[in-house]
């Protein structure tokens, strides 16, 4: 039987009593196997010799909230019937028909048969031959499936599964494979900031580097939380006592894991756990088959063009002109701002377990600091209703503007007075930042100097040579997330560094560098508005 998918076949699972009629059939002087493919259109199929009975008719039937059209056989004399005047297979009103473009496949007895074997009844000598015949031949069928199922890894089990995993260089962990809990605390700082995936498989060393453990389940370490255990075990290599550390030995991950300050595990691992399960073993596999898919730089430069982001510069361990320390990796990208986000998140979700991946664009932020007055008498929850509207109005100004466009004071202003509910703005400040890219500012340049200094070790040579790399521009450090202040891109109408009196009167306009390749992109909150 064809799979209903139309240009595919695969395996079937035939039952033993369809192999019983097929064979009945055939010892009976009749015809299997004669298949054709049903047209919603037509409900009579002439057949190709002159028959004198119908005995199967299988193919496949729609079931409602059923994707694939699932295995039926069809019932003679209710769902189809033989046409004896047309010689064909004709469905009959009221019937259940197949899918259409489906294939069905028919057994009937010839009208010319002249078979000795007529007794073909339950019990009869022709019957039970028939039956172990039949009963034999699903068995094969039903090893034929396994073998099939056995190739992968969702349904292959036992020693199957074991070698399904082996491409991986995987096995599975016996009972005398130490275990224990591992205990992985946060670092402190903005690096740290938000939730910590754990990922299963990640591999863990003792103190000395002569034991290695593997995280069996993937924890997560949400925000704000100090510290997580996460189960572990000897990996392959180090079973039996090897495996038995003692407490405080667990402390090096092999990939250092962004945002994470030590490990350590607090009690001794122990031996005495079970045998890896299946699907424990199968868990395993997938961790190990998303890091081979996943965390390659061109994987990740993927990831972020399929947010329709132009990748311009990649500092990373294996770029020679452009290296950055390992288990880090930097994206200079070209973007909407809008777009920026899903970018963050399409590169976060594709890097490697335990690397920090950083993205940067050229974008200069804007935050206008406003006083809003609101009508008189809204209760605070109209007001605080009001004020997130003037957020979203003043915030989507930027979004028309292009690479290079500046951003108006009076575009803000215009947009916050243009919310029901405000009935006066006023401008208190501006500020501007630039994002930290290829060292835009002096901090950065400071930072730069003073690292050449350091790596100089005191030989004149070296500092002149290190020190003219700096300021030639031609560092190779990576940049950073940070936002620099620069209030000289925030100008007056004489294209002058703008006043306090133009800033109040909204005659300002922020401007980009001149290299016309940075966005203006709006960042405000409540709290950037004074309300009243």
């Amino acid at each position: 039987m064809t799979d209903p998918t139309p240009g595919t076949v695969t395996l079937v699972d035939r039952p033993m009593a369809e192999l019983v009629d097929d064979l009945l059939t055939a010892v009976g002087g009749g015809v299997t196997g004669e298949t054709f493919v049903y047209d919603v259109g037509q409900a009579v199929y002439t057949l190709a010799e002159r028959a004198a009975a119908l005995r199967t008719v299988t193919g496949f039937r729609s079931l409602p909230g059923t994707p694939e059209p699932v295995d039926y056989s069809f019932r003679i004399g209710v769902d189809v019937e033989l046409d004896l005047g047309r010689n064909a297979v004709a469905w009959l009103d009221g019937g259940i028909p197949p899918a259409d473009g489906t294939t069905v496949t028919v057994g009937y007895l010839r009208a010319s048969a002249t078979s000795p074997l007529t007794d073909l009844n339950v019990g009869s000598v022709t019957r039970t031959l028939v039956e172990a015949v039949g009963h034999e031949i699903a068995v094969v069928y039903q090893q034929i499936n396994q073998a099939y199922r056995s190739g992968f890894l969702d349904t292959a089990t036992g020693r199957s599964l074991d070698l399904v995993v082996s491409i991986l260089g995987l096995a599975r962990r016996r009972a005398d494979s130490a275990s224990g809990l591992v205990t992985f605390y946060r670092a402190t700082g903005a690096a740290a900031d938000g939730s910590i995936t754990i990922p299963a498989g990640l591999a863990l060393r003792t103190t000395t580097g002569t034991v290695t453990f593997e995280v069996t389940d993937t924890r997560m370490l949400q925000r704000g939380q100090a510290r997580v255990d996460v189960p572990v075990r000897a990996a392959t290599g180090f079973e039996g006592p090897a495996g038995a550390v003692p407490a405080n030995q667990i402390t090096t991950p092999v990939t250092p894991l962004a945002g994470i300050d030590h490990v350590t595990n607090l009690e001794a691992t122990v031996l005495g756990a079970a045998d890896e399960t299946d699907d424990e073993l199968r868990l395993r596999a997938r961790a190990a088959l998303a890091s081979l898919g996943k965390g390659t730089l061109a994987a990740i430069v993927t990831a972020a063009a399929a947010e329709n982001a132009t990748v311009v510069e990649v500092w990373d361990p294996e770029v020679v002109a452009r290296p950055s320390p390992l288990g880090t990796l930097t994206l200079l990208v070209e973007a909407e701002p809008e777009r920026f986000p899903g970018i963050q998140g399409a590169v976060q979700d594709t890097r490697a377990a335990g690397v920090s991946a950083t993205v940067v664009a050229r974008y200069v932020f804007v935050t206008p600091r406003l006083t809003v007055t609101t009508t008189p008498g809204l209760t605070a929850v109209a007001q605080a209703g009001v004020i997130a509207a003037v957020v979203q109005a003043v915030a989507a100004v930027s979004d028309p503007l292009g690479p290079g466009d500046p951003l108006t004071g009076q575009a803000l202003l215009t947009a916050a007075k243009g919310v029901s509910g405000v009935t006066s703005v006023a401008m208190a400040d501006v500020l501007a930042w630039r994002a930290d890219v290829a060292r835009p500012g002096t901090e950065s340049l400071v930072d730069a100097v003073l690292t050449a200094v350091g790596s100089a070790a005191g030989d004149p040579d070296l500092l002149r040579a290190a020190v003219t790399q700096v300021i030639a521009g031609n560092d190779p450090a990576p940049p950073t997330a940070a936002r620099i202040p620069d209030r000289s891109l925030i100008l007056g109408p004489g294209g002058q560094r703008a006043t306090d009196a133009e800033i109040a009167a909204g005659t300002f306009q922020v401007v980009t560098p001149s290299d016309g390749t940075w966005w203006v992109t709006v960042d405000i909150g409540p709290d950037d508005m004074a309300v009243s």
